[in-house]
């Protein structure tokens, strides 16, 4: 059994469904209209673009292509982290590349070299999609994790001083709020996996029975990519608050606010 193709007639008609959305947005005259409108063209476009360039990826299926294009994906998750969170990218870019980095190789190595065997560890089929569904998760993460420990830090200063100043250390003075940012970044995921299944059928799982494979391979593909998804975004997420902290406190245990847009 093969994947059923989309035509493009069927394509263009699925756009009549914005009808519903664009309705509500003007109906209500919430202020988002053109944006939303930018949005569906940007990511038209976008999937239009990645769609072509992955079908000559897969046909090269170079390790040296694969890698470069794993990089991008990094790049551009770095920056929207940045924008996601309202932060300075100067004060906090090359410390979550680096998390990112991290976060998303780690899971990723393990999953291709111990889960696929190692079998299809260089197939750029399988290499960029994982990636990408645990990239995608640690960057809606790490949003989330950053913005929430800044922003506590900054909420309750006054608190935070005066821990400093009874003599605790900056890593325990920023514990409790650490704590609660990194809860908040993996509370999403935990959700997921609780209802996964009964709720909704998941990318991967979906995938593969969208392909013709067995619904039980199907579970366990996406078993194995929740974990990794899961061990991705806990690794990303307080590797991320870690490494931003050397450069955004001082040696005093001192917010720099000018790491706030």
């Amino acid at each position: 059994m093969n994947t059923v193709d989309i035509g493009n007639w069927q394509l263009a008609a699925v756009y009549l469904l914005l009808i519903f959305p664009l309705g509500t947005i003007l109906l209500l005259r919430i202020p988002m209209f053109g944006e939303t409108l930018i949005s569906v063209l940007r990511m038209t476009v976008q999937l239009l673009f990645v769609g072509f360039y992955l079908q000559f990826v897969f046909d090269l299926n170079n390790i040296w292509v694969t890698s470069a294009w794993i990089m991008i994906m990094i790049i551009v998750a770095d920056v929207s982290i940045a924008r996601g969170c309202g932060l300075r990218f100067r004060h906090l870019g090359i410390e979550v590349f680096i998390a990112m980095l991290g976060g998303t190789l780690i899971p990723l190595a393990f999953f291709m070299l111990v889960v696929l065997y190692g079998i299809s560890a260089h197939e750029a089929q399988y290499v960029i999609p994982i990636c990408g569904m645990i990239l995608g998760n640690c960057l809606r993460a790490v949003i989330v994790g950053l913005r929430s420990f800044y922003e506590a830090v900054r909420k309750h200063e006054r608190a935070y001083l005066l821990t400093l100043a009874q003599g605790a250390s900056l890593k325990e003075a920023v514990h409790p709020y650490l704590r609660d940012a990194c809860q908040a970044a993996l509370a999403p995921t935990v959700a997921t996996m609780a209802t996964v299944g009964l709720v909704a059928l998941p990318g991967m799982m979906t995938g593969v029975i969208l392909g013709g494979g067995d619904p039980m391979a199907a579970i366990k593909y996406q078993i194995a990519i929740m974990i990794a998804i899961f061990a991705g975004t806990a690794l990303t997420v307080v590797l991320a608050i870690h490494l931003t902290l050397i450069k955004n406190f001082s040696a005093f245990g001192i917010l720099n606010r000018k790491i706030f847009r």
